[in-house]
């Protein structure tokens, strides 16, 4: 699928999941980083996905992400295995056990953007090698608004190349723990400091099921989570609630902390209908008239005027 439009790219993982929650098992479930990003964000905007698959990667899975209108020009595919992963969720659907990793094809990962991303306004860089993100961050044209993602495993094994890739992003997007883990201070108004004094306007930081919170030199906003009270599978609810995010910013083409606050919002709400069901099911049948739903009912949840 090609378009010379791409208003926003998002690179990670495409990955084959093995899930077993306190409420079912499933196997062979479409996940990683790119899928639930994408698909969180296509509702808003033009999105391209720049990842690897494998030659086993069943056709099946191109038409869901060519149904929710995700462009695949930065997609690759490889002779090989696609990555796998296998993982347990324990009663709380919060902590969470891997049995399995089998990287496969994105061990060799080597993103290459397309011509018609190199000028995108929007940029996602999920949670992958940081000197992979570099190596993208080298073949962007103009001044993007760019998000990185990143992880425990980077920030112990490839501090060096984390720490420039978090000088040279627009804002950091992390969870609490990988926050405190960065900065080793526990504190997150300190962490978040420390983490502003590295180079990003901007710093988001996770806490799951209790919201998050962004903060900027002056400024700190509280970020509320959509209540659910049904949970199925929690995976890529944090790659849903950036995709969505930066979606929503992409549309409005204004960056300002009152259009901040909004588009963490509404990544809040399509992250909540993600965790409803397992992979993709839930946002393949999500609309924009849901979305919209949802968002006045988080506004009237925090709205102390009433």
């Amino acid at each position: 699928m090609n378009n010379d439009n791409i208003n926003l790219w998002v690179v990670g993982s495409i990955g084959i999941d093995d899930i077993t929650t306190p409420k079912e098992a499933r196997c062979n479930v479409l996940g990683g980083s790119v899928t639930h990003a994408c698909a969180a964000a296509s509702f808003f905007t033009k999105v391209g996905a720049v990842g690897v698959v494998g030659s086993d990667f069943p056709h099946e899975y191109i038409e869901r992400y060519q149904r929710l209108g995700i462009d695949l020009s930065g997609l690759q595919q490889q002779e090989g295995a696609t990555f796998r992963w296998s993982g347990v969720y324990e009663s709380d659907f919060i902590n969470r056990r891997t049995l399995k990793t089998e990287l496969g094809v994105f061990g060799d990962f080597k993103p290459e953007l397309p011509p018609s991303y190199r000028a995108a306004p929007y940029v996602l860089l999920g949670n992958i090698n940081p000197e992979l993100q570099e190596h993208l961050l080298a073949q962007v044209e103009g001044d993007p608004f760019v998000v990185a993602d990143t992880m425990d495993l980077w920030i112990n094994i490839a501090r060096p190349a984390l720490n420039r890739v978090i000088s040279r992003v627009d804002m950091v997007m992390l969870n609490d723990s990988e926050a405190r883990l960065l900065t080793r201070c526990h504190n997150l108004c300190n962490c978040a400091s420390l983490i502003l004094d590295m180079g990003p306007k901007y710093v988001v930081i996770k806490k799951g099921e209790h919201g998050a919170h962004l903060f900027t030199r002056d400024s700190t906003s509280i970020i509320p989570a959509f209540p659910v009270a049904d949970v199925s599978d929690p995976t890529g609810a944090g790659d849903s609630f950036a995709g969505a995010f930066l979606g929503w910013l992409s549309r409005q083409n204004t960056i300002d902390i009152p259009q901040l606050r909004r588009g963490l919002c509404t990544g809040a709400v399509v992250a909540a209908y993600t965790v409803e069901a397992f992979g993709l099911e839930s946002l393949e049948q999500l609309t924009m008239g849901k979305i919209e739903n949802r968002y006045q009912q988080l506004l009237s949840m925090i709205d102390i005027r009433a």
